[in-house]
């Protein structure tokens, strides 16, 4: 196909694939006849794979894929827009082909292909359209272009974007803009600098020190990998050092807490994280049994992973008589940041199998 031109669907179920040479966020907007959502239900993306009709999901060979059942388009549904944004900061589809594949979804039958000529500083477009015309379904190549990403495509077809610089619209939500963020529990923290996702590496350090006059003690930290559903992808633990192909890697096992500084550090690669993880729980336990009101000054503190400079820092100021505790989760948004929030919640649980249940349901 060719910018513009159309086709007549000859399938009830179809499957539009995006790929290209590099790892790309895909959603589906369904647009009313205003050419708007009509609520942020109808934006269907990794973190909210279903709307009325639409569905997301990830391909196998890579690239995602948004499969459309026109039966069950809402009637007041005119056309359903594919986009697709650039997963990396920073980057443009210059050099960037990427192409829109629309399948039969039952029998997987291609019908149409597009590949949008002479892209250049667009971070994210609108690839194809499934639209009705006369009571009968057809797609339409687009290939149109938006220079600010996804965000600019969501706020275009009225999907409310939480700007992350404008904490007035997120009570208690702010960002790294001023240096060093401490933490109180359940406040958040966007990981935005100037206006600016931080993708990059991450390290989580987590430490603690004996209580007064306790004996020394064993604690073990983990992060636990969710996709949207809240369902685990996977863990990280002393036992499991690295998970998702190297995006997550754990430092080890500390026996006793002493000394100074972390006592264990996973660290996080956000840009290499598969589009399926869309949140992560950080957990600490206490293998050997003994509480966590023997434990003194437990923190967590996130750091750049390749400056060493400390970002966000969550002290525990309270401990009780349990075994585990959730430090921390971080959240992927729709618009392609991080944010993480304190939680310092304590459960009983000696180890991160048993973490998986209570943490899910923090997310």
């Amino acid at each position: 196909m060719t910018p513009g031109s159309n086709l007549p669907l000859s399938a009830v179920r179809v499957a539009v694939d995006v790929t290209a040479p590099v790892r790309l966020d895909v959603s589906g907007l369904l647009l009313a006849a205003d050419g708007k959502v009509r609520s942020d239900d109808d934006f269907v993306f990794y973190n909210q794979p279903a709307g009325p009709g639409v569905t997301h999901s990830a391909a196998a060979g890579g690239g995602d894929t948004i499969t459309v059942d026109t039966a069950a388009v809402p009637d007041g549904i005119e056309k359903i827009v594919v986009t697709a944004s650039l997963d990396a900061p920073g980057a443009t589809f210059a050099g960037t082909e990427p192409t829109g594949t629309v399948r039969n979804a039952d029998d997987g039958s291609v019908l149409a292909s597009f590949t949008p000529p002479q892209l250049g500083t667009e971070t994210a477009l609108v690839v194809v359209e499934i639209y009705r015309r006369a009571g009968a379904w057809k797609v339409r190549a687009v290939g149109q272009g938006y220079a600010n990403g996804l965000a600019g495509i969501a706020t275009d077809f009225g999907v409310s974007v939480e700007e992350p610089a404008a904490p007035a619209a997120a009570p208690g939500k702010i960002n790294l803009d001023k240096g060093r963020v401490s933490l109180q529990k359940n406040q958040t923290v966007s990981l935005v600098k100037g206006g600016r996702p931080l993708l990059t590496s991450v390290r989580m350090g987590l430490g603690w020190e004996p209580a007064f006059r306790s004996k020394s003690i064993d604690l073990d930290a983990s992060v636990i990998a969710y996709g949207p559903d809240r369902k685990k992808v996977d863990n990280c633990f002393f036992g499991k050092l690295m998970i998702l192909g190297g995006a997550i890697q754990h430092s080890g096992d500390n026996l006793t807490g002493e000394g100074a500084g972390d006592d264990e550090a996973i660290t996080v690669h956000l840009g290499g994280l598969p589009p399926e993880v869309t949140g992560l729980v950080f957990v600490v336990n206490s293998f050997s049994g003994q509480k966590f009101s023997d434990v003194a000054k437990a923190y967590c503190r996130l750091l750049d992973a390749q400056s060493g400079e400390e970002l966000v820092r969550f002290d525990l100021t309270h401990s009780e008589p349990r075994t585990g505790v959730m430090m921390a989760k971080l959240i992927r948004q729709f618009s392609g940041e991080w944010e993480m929030t304190a939680l310092g919640e304590y459960v009983d649980a000696r180890t991160v199998r048993g973490m998986v249940k209570p943490a899910g349901q923090a997310l």
